[in-house]
């Protein structure tokens, strides 16, 4: 095992890699910026040094500095958390190439994922089932895009090649806004993610978001640890996430389970991962949208329902350590719910930084808050507006909604706004809280 690891990340996700790290005897060495001094794993780290000022590109997107750091305190492995460098493949091959750990995926296998139409033709391989759509890349030839967006069927999607997140993605109705459609996406995309290619699918009208969480080792051993609902969306940004999904039977679970497990041994996967699907419950169909090569944010509600805790699993897999589960041994007990908080206006979703004066988590029995923030600490304008999750697990949905209300009414945060209104109002939608609602849901409840 690692005798010390460096967390390239903040905020949260760099707290919650540093727990695990204690809890197993590692020292921690954390990486910030310059207005990050104060964040919460970084008073609690063994070691800490300074990368860069305020913007990312400056600091935590700033590969030579966070080698350097590693080189200077003598880690031997460096955990990317969420965002960030998380899925970039050449700042894992850099770290393997220095003589560290990545605790992720191969390099090879991020830059596979990282394309989604190379990840789509790898499903597809698989025996993965995609959503209907071009199998390459987007012609040059304006007539011929015509023709593929007419075999599809309108409405279609475009989606950047090398796009994630929600980013690079517009839904075209009619052939007449197609083509200037495609050039503005494809512009997006170059800016955005160096890449102007572009791919088209099916736009499926009331999809829900479903997922599969993965575990495999560096021997080929794998295994799924269940789904999660992630349908709760605005502008393609999850908000709430449950598991299990409302309505998924284990039958389904078990069948879109081993063709995942599948996927993984194909191309083989090493970490955690977790596959997205759109799930048209007319058909009860699964469509494949991406694979994401790194811890998710919802993965809380993954630990709480099997009570495996996916970020030790990661580092224990990165050291090396042959997977000590089995299919069979996955077992899922009650239902969990997670809310992303976030500091922004709740009506205008506009970030809200600044100085929290009173910070009040919620306590109770099946109650996790994962948040690094504390009475006095500054939210920094520079940044994603997260600022921790909000986690209730019970013995069926019925008594994790119903403890999750409860949080929502004690939880506190002053000095700065947060989504903490919209939260309460969803829990309290009747078409939430009956269960399997369509991505397009809160959009909707937000038009009312």
């Amino acid at each position: 095992m690692f005798g010390k690891i460096l967390i390239a990340n903040r905020g949260e996700i760099a707290l919650r890699v540093q727990r695990a790290c204690r809890e197993m005897g590692i020292r921690t060495v954390a990486v910030h910026s310059e207005p990050d001094r104060d964040l919460m794993h970084v008073k609690l780290a063994d070691e800490s040094v300074c990368i860069g000022p305020a913007p990312s590109d400056k600091s935590y997107l700033n590969i030579p500095a966070v080698i350097a750091a590693a080189e200077v305190t003598d880690a031997e492995a460096i955990h990317p958390g969420f965002g960030f460098l998380s899925e970039n493949a050449d700042f894992a091959e850099r770290v393997e190439r220095s003589g560290f750990v990545f605790i992720g995926p191969r390099p090879e296998t991020i830059r596979l994922m990282g394309d989604k139409i190379a990840a789509k033709a790898a499903m597809r391989k698989a025996g993965v089932p995609c959503v209907p759509g071009s199998d390459g890349p987007l012609p040059e030839d304006p007539a011929e895009i015509q023709r593929l967006a007419r075999e599809i069927g309108y409405p279609v999607i475009l989606k950047a090649a090398g796009g994630g997140g929600g980013r690079g993605m517009r839904v075209v109705h009619t052939e007449a806004h197609l083509l200037n459609a495609v050039s503005l996406t494809s512009a997006e995309a170059a800016r955005a993610f160096g890449n102007p290619a572009l791919y088209m699918e099916k736009f499926l009208e009331t999809p829900r978001h479903i997922e599969f969480q993965v575990l495999c080792d560096g021997f080929g051993h794998c295994v799924h640890l269940g789904e999660r609902d992630c349908s709760v969306q605005r502008r393609h940004q999850k908000v709430i996430e449950e598991a299990p999904a409302p309505g998924i039977s284990p039958k389904q679970r078990m069948t879109m389970g081993q063709a995942v497990v599948n996927a993984c041994q194909d191309v083989g996967y090493r970490g955690v991962g977790t596959i997205e699907f759109l799930y048209d419950p007319l058909s009860e169909t699964f469509f494949f949208i991406e694979m994401n090569t790194r811890v998710q944010v919802e993965h809380p509600v993954t630990e709480l329902i099997t009570g495996i805790d996916i970020v030790k699993a990661q580092i224990r897999v990165a050291a090396g350590e042959e997977l000590w589960l089995r299919q069979e041994d996955i077992r899922w007990q009650g239902h969990a719910l997670e809310c992303r908080l976030n500091a922004e206006d709740p009506a205008r979703f506009i970030p809200s930084p600044g100085l929290i004066t009173a910070w009040h988590p919620p306590g109770g029995p099946g109650i996790r808050v994962d948040s690094h923030i504390y009475s006095g600490y500054k939210v920094p304008p520079f940044y994603d507006s997260m600022i921790g999750k909000l986690i209730a697990y019970g013995t069926d949905r019925a008594e994790a909604l119903a403890r999750l209300r409860s949080a929502l009414r004690e939880i506190s945060i002053e000095g700065i706004q947060s989504n903490l209104p919209l939260h309460r109002r969803v829990l309290e939608d009747a078409q939430f809280a009956a269960g399997g609602v369509h991505i397009h849901y809160l959009e909707a409840l937000l038009e009312q």
